[in-house]
């Protein structure tokens, strides 16, 4: 199915996806190098981890205006523009952060670099969907999910790497790097077929456009919250988890991030491939639910090699279900705000789970530091809810995307 997905591409798509799969890549490179050094900077600030989070908090909870801000960017001047803007403030903000002289100010660094990551994956994600043939879009669905654990498994790597050189401020300092990009987009990514100028203006506000179809986007956001617990609920402690709990070493903490982002990006790429065929809803159901019997391996083993099996796996299915969320959500988007929409929906979600990591370290502390049962009860928890409500949705594969209008038109 795969290859059937990437027959029939031109160049100027193919640099579309390369494109946008690096944006969210690397995007989510910048944010993932803070997870792993929560420890680091609670020891150096003199303060607890759960304070920390609060970094990880904000950065979520401020996704949405960036969704918003960028999003209606994207639909009144065009997606390519908006995502060089994007890539470059959010690297820019990224290596400030290693200079933050006190806590505050690395959260408030960080509140800043989450309205800049939060424009990006919706403006990709639109730019993409709107240019892939339809046949190929549950892959690119899935392969450009997978950037975000491709994303994590780089900062896995520099983690492991680099880390014990540089400390936890030179790792921000690398984040500088996905500024390069731009230079790529500009040289070789053109806009999006359904957007125009012209048409922008025609077709009204996007406001005007997310007030009529408010009832769709009510169901999204609360959809999307479930499913950003899901992902951040098994992903943002888990590194901790390992630190604190485990007593491993950064090396081999390093190592299982690299074997569960490989996981992840297996499962984004397979389940967002077999969507095209077996419908976007079964898939996320049965991805979700097939979660459940891992999460005993995953948070309760004691071995580091039965952790990082576990880890493997409680990531495939769970970006196996992430992986097909850029598609779903860009189909059901209204054909006015597709710039807005999926991006906005997706970030509010985010910022209605932003309490994950403060939340799964306040229940750890309350049981002694058992970040393993903190772990599995969000997961266990979302995982049904997400398969509930995907039940009792819609799905629109395969719709037909508006074409923007031609000059002559």
């Amino acid at each position: 199915m795969a290859i059937k997905a990437l027959s029939g591409w031109t160049s100027e798509q193919k640099h579309v996806v390369a494109a946008s799969f690096l944006g969210w890549s690397l995007d989510a490179f910048d944010f993932f190098l803070l997870v792993f050094v929560l420890k680091d900077i609670a020891t150096e600030f003199h303060t607890e981890i759960s304070n920390v989070t609060l970094a990880i908090l904000l950065t979520l909870a401020m996704r949405p205006v960036g969704a918003f801000i960028f999003g209606r960017a994207a639909d009144r001047w065009g997606r390519r523009p908006t995502l060089m803007v994007n890539i470059l403030l959010y690297s820019v903000l990224e290596f400030a952060s290693g200079f933050a002289p006190s806590l505050t100010v690395l959260i408030v660094l960080r509140a800043l670099y989450g309205i800049a990551m939060g424009g990006e994956w919706g403006v990709g994600a639109s730019l993409t969907m709107e240019t892939v043939p339809p046949h190929a879009r549950g892959f690119v669905s899935g392969l450009l999910q997978s950037g975000y654990p491709t994303g994590y498994f780089l900062a896995s790597i520099v983690y492991g790497v680099l880390f014990p050189y540089i400390g936890w401020r030179g790792m921000f300092m690398v984040g500088v790097i996905p500024a390069l990009l731009v230079f790529y987009i500009r040289r070789t990514v053109p806009e999006s077929p359904s957007w125009s100028k012209e048409a922008a203006v025609e077709r009204g506000g996007t406001l005007t456009v997310l007030k009529q179809h408010w009832k769709l986007g009510i169901y999204a956001v609360v959809l999307m919250t479930a499913f950003n617990f899901f992902s951040h609920g098994t992903q943002d402690i888990y590194p901790t988890f390992l630190q604190v709990q485990h007593k491993l070493t950064p090396h081999v903490v390093s190592i299982i991030a690299v074997i569960y982002n490989l996981g992840a990006i297996c499962g984004g790429i397979l389940v967002g491939t077999l969507s095209e065929r077996f419908g976007r809803r079964r898939c996320i159901i049965i991805s979700a639910l097939l979660c459940l019997p891992v999460i005993p391996l995953w948070a309760f083993s004691d071995s580091p090699v039965m952790l990082a099996l576990g880890a493997f796996l409680m990531q495939f299915t769970v970006q196996g279900a992430w992986g097909i969320v850029p598609v779903h959500l860009n189909e059901l988007s209204p054909d006015t705000a597709r710039g807005t929409f999926p991006g906005f929906v997706y970030q509010l979600g985010n910022l209605l789970a932003s309490v994950n990591a403060t939340l799964q370290a306040g229940i750890a502390t309350h049981y002694d530091g058992n970040y393993g049962l903190a772990l599995a009860v969000v997961a266990g928890s979302v995982a049904i809810i997400i398969a509930i409500l995907t039940a009792v949705g819609t799905e629109a594969r395969g719709i037909v995307f508006t074409k923007a209008k031609t000059a002559a038109a």
